[in-house]
């Protein structure tokens, strides 16, 4: 269990101040310009031995992915965008460091941006969050104000500018690729890949995009040192993360834990447990809806990170956790995301485009037991040629909760047709 002295989101819950005095008081904007006056390869460096993984899901070693950017200009422009459209069900973690903490992130992009020899940061906020954004704004206004921003950032004499910008409620622009499309003023449907962002990214320069967690985590990380980081959870899984809790447990709550932490001791002592006991626990979609469901009898001992999880055939994705007992109708539940899926496709792909659509409906059909058993299998076979047939990773997030469910539940769907005919049965007898 994480120490309170190794948390980095220390107004996670608002105890304090969100606007600059506060932030300060806690630590941000301190010694800043000193940081940035080590120079851009020891920043990156610091990065890569603290083990920072991409907190977006994802989960790709983030020191690698500034290190992509080119060392020298050719006279384009760099960038570093900040993905905070977080659309995923069951994800809430972004808007509490919006919300609460947002210094920590624009503190973030001034050393990543001056990391990777950017002078100008875009964070992308989703449509619907209009009180973060609205945190947003007034904190990089106050950012301005104290000069820490502008033509002499920190009076490290790097100009830096930050700006906001809200989306408009697309699940799709959550896509790297999609999302500097929307930027861009276009449709936000994602690029063929490659060129790289890191080659040709927003108005054809290089570009980063970065989760608003892995952003917001660097500072943190250069003052304290990447050892202390590295030290956290277990290897290649390191660190802090924020777990957002829902659904079946006593208390819903997104907590800061250590990386590599059991999955039941997160439940138990940060939501109270599962509501009527662990024994009453039937599922737990360990990352955001797009990671497959897993059983309670691998829930008693999984650990939550990256690797352990794709163990089990799921992934930790954004950490996002939907707890599921007994009263769950898991089928019905994942139909539920085969609609999301469906809804929020762009169509540029067409096994993603005709394929969500199918999974939907069949999805439907199960939920009532209108179904043969030959169909669980056909129905695996589709995701499968959905899944790495896509342009992004969309197709993959609308196949992969089905797959689980077979996999994992199989039962519930075969008794569910049993049940069905069984009924069809007795109604022809009468």
């Amino acid at each position: 269990m994480l120490q309170d002295k190794d948390r980095i989101f220390t107004n996670l819950y608002a105890d304090g101040d969100w606007g600059l005095k506060g932030a300060m008081a806690r630590g941000d904007w301190d010694g800043t310009k000193d940081i940035l006056a080590k120079g851009r390869d020891w920043i990156i460096k610091e990065i890569q031995d603290s083990g920072l993984r991409g907190r977006g899901g994802a989960g790709f070693p983030t020191g690698m992915k500034w290190s992509f950017m080119p060392k020298k200009s050719d006279g384009r422009p760099h960038y570093l965008v900040v993905n905070a459209d977080e659309s995923e069900p069951g994800t809430c973690k972004d808007r509490e460091i919006l919300r609460h903490d947002p210094h920590k992130l624009i503190e973030g992009c001034l050393i990543a941006g001056f990391a990777m020899g950017a002078n100008a940061a875009y964070i992308y906020v989703r449509g619907e969050f209009y009180n973060e954004a609205s945190h947003l704004e007034l904190a990089v206004q106050q950012a301005y104000d104290a000069k820490l921003l502008g033509d002499d950032a920190c009076g490290s004499g790097w100009k830096f500018d930050v700006f906001v910008h809200r989306g408009a409620g697309a699940y799709i622009c959550g896509e790297e690729t999609a999302l500097i499309e929307s930027l861009e003023g276009k449709k936000g449907q994602p690029r063929l890949k490659p060129p790289f962002p890191a080659g040709v990214g927003l108005y054809g320069c290089p570009t980063t995009v970065n989760n608003v967690e892995s952003i917001a985590v660097a500072p943190t990380i250069i003052r304290r040192g990447a050892a202390w980081f590295a030290g956290i959870g277990r290897p290649k899984n390191s660190g802090t993360k924020l777990f957002c809790i829902s659904g079946h447990v006593n208390k819903p709550c997104t907590v800061e834990e250590a990386m590599s932490i059991p999955l039941k001791e997160l439940l138990e002592k940060h939501c109270g447990g599962v509501r009527g006991g662990w024994d009453n626990l039937l599922a737990v979609i360990p990352g955001g809806s797009s990671v497959p469901a897993l059983p309670k009898s691998i829930c008693d001992t999984v650990l939550m990170d990256f690797d352990a999880l794709r163990e089990h055939r799921s992934g930790l994705g954004t950490a996002a956790v939907i707890v599921m007992d007994k009263s769950t109708d898991i089928v019905k539940a994942i139909a539920r995301l085969s609609r999301f899926y469906m809804h929020e496709s762009c169509g540029q792909c067409t096994p993603c485009r005709e394929g969500t659509g199918w999974l939907y409906r069949v999805m439907q059909r199960m939920v009532k037991g209108q179904a043969e058993l030959s169909e669980i299998d056909m129905l695996e076979e589709v995701t499968r040629q959905i899944e790495g047939h896509t342009i992004c990773a969309l197709g993959d997030a609308a196949a992969w909760p089905v797959q689980g469910l077979i996999r994992n539940f199989r039962p519930h769907l075969e008794q569910r047709i049993r049940d069905y005919k069984a009924a069809i049965t007795a109604q022809a007898a009468e």
